[in-house]
């Protein structure tokens, strides 16, 4: 397997050099054109087998494992250094096996009726409590973040995400009725009612997520204008004035987009208005990462644009805005692996340290996902009427300066 591994890496770096250590302690690199350097030990044969046939899953599995081990620099390094040259058209056959038998099931593999999505939720959602308080902002928004000037912190980057998103929502009166589709831990709901004097439901799938939005809603005595639900948005059906979707569409799944845009039209009264927030990819449609599905989030995918608007234009809304948000959720990220690096030993008491190694390669390999893979965040705005929004984009730019949201 050595010689046919090595003859793979070969063809792979392009940019930069790679060091690698094989199991009978061989070191050799293997360098492009000028750029950066990371090292890797493999350290037995097991790490071999899984690079050279599964090297999508098993290059994960074998950081989890120890049986991948980066020397001479980090695992974010040696990472990017990867994400680098698969991106300049470095290759692996069985990478490029594995995306065409990936893309011809991927609709099996993202089939979500209620029951699979609440699973998948409570996969990645259900963990320990304690685990997001300690890498996430105080107000726990796993989603991205909104960086005017790229300088601010994590927790007042949250609070202006929130911001530029209810200036969309064009929230101009009080006691607007607001479904908050994937509410999380409440932080949006909360803000919108406190800040805008909505009335908000707010519906999830995570039961650690219900308890603590109570909880936070109760403390903040805020339960007379906002509930939370454990409920499929496909089980709503009362009308309301605006809806908000943030970091939940990509648990859709590309069967559904159609049945989650006629909820959004059939729901939304006829003045109303919609802000659905979303990774997207810019590159066009793709598939999930094998590790990724299996380990973070089963049944989700990050969709193009492209296979979300034909949706949307079914469902008979109108696209009022689209604003793409490029590089905000891999600063986002890295807030979040700082922290997470920061708490780690505590982390590591809550679980083990295989959890702790398979999170430290979701975060990376995240936040290099936008930095070096084309993806981003879009935002969309959505109304059922033509005339339910002023002319131009001025009354965004108005009610942003003029929201004073509290971190």
């Amino acid at each position: 397997m050595g010689p046919l591994l090595d003859s793979l890496l070969s063809r792979l770096i392009r940019l930069g050099t790679l060091t690698v250590r094989f199991p009978d302690g061989a070191v050799r690199r293997y360098g492009g054109t000028p750029g950066p350097a990371a090292g890797m030990a493999l350290t037995n044969r097991r790490a071999l087998h899984r690079l050279l046939w599964k090297p999508s899953l098993g290059f994960g599995e074998g950081y989890m494992d120890g049986d991948i081990e980066p020397f001479d620099a980090t695992l974010h390094e040696l990472l990017d250094l990867l994400f680098l040259n698969l991106h300049e058209g470095g290759t692996h056959p069985a990478a490029r096996i594995g995306e065409a038998l990936r893309w011809a099931g991927r609709r099996i593999r993202q089939f979500n009726p209620a029951a699979r999505s609440r699973r998948n939720v409570a996969h990645h959602y259900d963990l320990n409590g304690r685990l997001y308080a300690l890498f996430l902002d105080p107000d726990r928004q796993y989603s991205c973040a909104y960086f005017p000037t790229g300088a601010e912190s994590l927790a007042d980057a949250q609070a202006l995400k929130k911001r530029h998103i209810a200036a969309k929502l064009r929230l101009d009166r009080p006691g607007l009725e607001v479904l908050d589709i994937g509410s999380g831990w409440g932080g949006m709901a909360l803000t919108l009612a406190r800040d805008f004097g909505a009335r908000v439901t707010g519906l999830t799938l995570s039961e650690e997520q219900l308890a603590e939005s109570r909880r936070r809603a109760e403390e903040a005595g805020l339960s007379g204008r906002v509930r939370f639900e454990l409920m499929d948005y496909r089980a709503w059906n009362r009308p309301v004035d605006r809806i908000v979707s943030v970091g939940m569409f990509e648990h859709v799944g590309v069967n559904h987009y159609g049945a989650f845009f006629r909820t959004v039209r059939d729901v939304l009264r006829e003045d109303g208005v919609a802000l659905v927030h979303s990774i997207g990819q810019s590159e066009g449609p793709a598939t999930t990462s094998p590790w990724l599905e299996r380990y973070i989030f089963p049944g989700g995918y990050s969709p193009a644009l492209s296979e979300v608007v034909p949706a949307v234009e079914k469902a008979g809304l109108w696209i009022t805005d689209i604003e793409i948000l490029r590089l905000h959720y891999a600063r986002t990220i890295a807030h979040w692996r700082a922290g997470f690096a920061a708490n780690r030993d505590a982390i590591r008491t809550l679980y083990d340290e295989r959890f702790c190694r398979m999170f430290e390669f979701y975060l990376s390999a995240a936040e290099l996902s936008f930095r070096r893979w084309g993806h981003m965040n879009w935002q969309m705005q959505l109304a059922r009427r033509v005339d339910a929004l002023p002319l131009t984009r001025d009354y965004m730019v108005a009610a942003e300066r003029a929201a004073n949201i509290s971190t």
